[in-house]
């Protein structure tokens, strides 16, 4: 468990449609939605904290 190893951890679809894609347009916007996706808790708690340090400074 302290090795990492390499898997496959996608769904099937995501991945044959990445795949059979040539131009490589597809994979960039899976690609964008998944980092949006990760984004938005980060900026959300963030946004939480901030409101937390104003109303405990002033």
């Amino acid at each position: 468990m302290a090795i990492p190893t390499v898997t496959d951890a996608q769904c099937a679809m995501c991945r044959a449609v990445v795949e059979s894609e040539a131009d490589g347009k597809t994979a960039e916007g899976i690609n964008n939605g998944i980092v949006y996706l990760m984004a938005v808790p980060y900026v959300l708690v963030a946004g939480l904290f901030y409101f937390i340090y104003r109303k405990i400074r002033g």
